[in-house]
């Protein structure tokens, strides 16, 4: 039995490593600059050389256990430590590491550093320290200020940016800012007084009532329809007599007949032609309900006697 139980969280742990191996695949160097003149400070008010990670995951991912180096000799130069919540990547975001070479300050603070007019070598391993994750080689043209950066976020070939108004320079956010939404700006071009928005808003609500209004005109009549065929199955009807009988109308005749009969014989009507009332006969008491005809009393002459 005790057996059993290692071989299945054996089992459960490989499975949990392995997903988060998969998931760790989707981490990518994103961006990076060697020399920081007048760009982002770190929380010590410090400009250092940055590199920007971002998980192209469409889902959480913990980087913690994984290793930041600068060198291919060395695979497992800067671990990520464990247990700052910050290490958890949302999806489709980003981390700034600094290289500094003082990891003594923080978790986003690397043990080595970069070297400006040099080609640098930085590369991602996963937690076993052999499986390389991500690389990229920094040249060494790269200027002060300039960042070397994909193209698009997580993929996309490699470019140098200098800040200008087409290439900014974003650590930890989106390589491709989007400031406007084509499609608004098309409508907003083609409908300049909101005329037509109006009458699209107007007519998806109308729509919807309409609709609502006939399901639940649909629905009820439904419900009328087998509530009614259920009480009269249940009294011995065939389906074909039920139908018949959910399908049929009295006729003129009929219903002139019962009025006449009801008038003839309750004489009950109004002044007007053509109206019949039904009064409700309540009585207040009924001689056959009447309690005291259910007691026995007892004659008081036989009682004073027998005093």
């Amino acid at each position: 039995m005790n057996k059993r139980i290692v071989i299945a969280v054996t089992a459960l742990l490989l499975c949990v490593a392995s997903g988060f191996a998969q998931g760790r695949k989707a981490l990518r160097i994103n961006e990076v600059m060697v020399t920081n003149t007048s760009g982002v400070v770190d929380e010590y008010g410090q400009r250092q050389a940055w590199i920007e990670l971002f998980n192209a995951n469409f889902a959480p991912l913990e980087i913690s256990s994984v290793f930041l180096t600068n060198d291919s000799t060395n695979p497992r130069k800067y671990p990520v430590p464990l247990g700052d919540v910050n290490t958890r990547i949302p999806k489709r975001q980003h981390v700034v590491f600094f290289a500094d070479g003082e990891p003594n300050k923080g978790t986003f603070h690397t043990s080595f550093t970069l070297t400006p007019g040099e080609d640098n070598w930085i590369g991602i391993y996963d937690a076993d320290g052999r499986t390389l994750i991500d690389e990229v080689v920094i040249p060494a043209s790269l200027g002060p200020d300039q960042t070397w950066a994909r193209t698009t976020d997580g993929s996309g070939e490699w470019a140098v940016r200098t800040g200008g108004q087409t290439d900014y320079i974003t650590p930890s956010s989106a390589n491709v800012i989007k400031d406007t939404n084509k499609k608004i700006d098309q409508f907003a071009e083609r409908d300049e007084n909101g005329f037509a928005m109006t009458l699209m808003a107007m007519g998806v609500v109308f729509s919807a009532l309409l609709i609502l209004c006939l399901s639940f005109y649909a629905i009820g009549k439904i419900g009328a329809a087998v509530s009614t065929f259920n009480k009269r199955r249940a009294h011995g009807m065939s389906r074909e007599e039920v139908k018949q009988e959910l399908g049929g109308h009295d006729s003129g005749e009929e219903i002139a007949a019962i009025v006449m009969a009801l008038h003839e014989h309750f004489n009950a009507h109004d002044t007007e032609s053509t109206v019949l009332t039904i009064n409700k006969v309540k009585r207040a008491y009924s001689p056959w309900s009447s309690k005291i005809y259910g007691i026995r009393t007892m004659p008081e002459h036989h009682f004073n006697k027998k005093k």
